[in-house]
């Protein structure tokens, strides 16, 4: 795949998932008119990693459910991998409209704090709905507009911080890598359903198990845990204690590269 200038790509053999994401190829290019379209075969790869995993989606699969063969998906889409790139994208969504800074603060430059707080939360309930998100936006891959949309929002918000370009992309990676870590935190625990534990309570539950019997080879865990049980305010709060102090740490770095600590 070559670009304007003729240079080659730098995506080589992802070539058909940036034509699928960037393109705006809706139907094949011959034929009769179309009785599928990509975004119901989309959603329908959807569904079925929503109900068993990344691993319930085949091309075999999805033709099988819109009782098409698997030789009428290919006119459409190239194969499960770029199946897989519009599934990430379109579960993505748009990024949140709270996401955008709400105004400056006391010192001209706090509005990207609840920004930046409710980006994360969004992006929390994105992997909440779809679990199979994490093991399928991960390695070489084309990211597509939505979910790169997600990073225009985050950048948006720490446009005027006084952080570099560099050190706003950096920040954007640190929010985002908490996130994805409370929610494969989760999905390993089995917090699928809404009725299920936190991660804490979960946790505690397995390592109260642990140290019976042992407390005494592991004080500092059994103080912790012991402690975190009888404080109700300290609990369930793993992914709101971590955004904070991560929000307070670039606060502060925003505050002395300013000189004002």
């Amino acid at each position: 795949m070559a670009g304007d200038d003729g240079k080659r790509s730098v995506f080589g053999d992802q070539a058909g998932s940036v034509e699928l994401l960037w393109g705006g190829r809706e139907r094949p290019s011959r034929g009769p008119k179309p009785a599928l379209s990509l975004e119901r075969i989309t959603r329908t790869a959807m569904a079925l990693a929503d109900a068993g995993g990344l691993g319930a989606v085949s091309m075999q699969r999805v033709a099988a459910e819109l009782d098409f063969t698997k030789m009428s998906l290919y006119r459409y889409v190239p194969g499960k991998s770029e199946l897989v790139a519009l599934m990430i994208d379109t579960a993505m969504g748009e990024p949140p409209a709270g996401a955008a800074p709400a105004g400056p603060g006391p010192d001209g430059r706090a509005g990207w704090r609840p920004a930046l707080r409710a980006w994360a939360k969004a992006l929390a309930a994105v992997y909440r709905r779809h679990p199979w998100l994490l093991g399928a936006a991960v390695g070489p891959r084309v990211m597509g507009p939505h979910e790169l949309g997600w990073t225009e929002c985050a950048l948006a918000a720490l446009a005027d911080t006084g952080l570099t370009g560099g050190e706003q992309l950096d920040a954007v990676v640190v929010v985002h890598g908490h996130v994805r870590t409370l929610a494969q935190v989760s999905g390993s625990m089995g917090l699928g359903s809404a009725r299920a534990k936190s991660p804490e309570g979960v946790m505690s539950a397995a390592l109260n198990e642990l140290l019976a019997g042992r407390a005494d080879r592991f004080p500092a865990v059994a103080a912790a845990v012991a402690d975190a049980g009888a404080d109700a305010t300290s609990r369930d709060r793993a992914g709101e204690f971590g955004l904070e102090r991560i929000l307070d740490g670039l606060e502060a770095y925003m505050s002395r590269a300013r000189g004002g600590a």
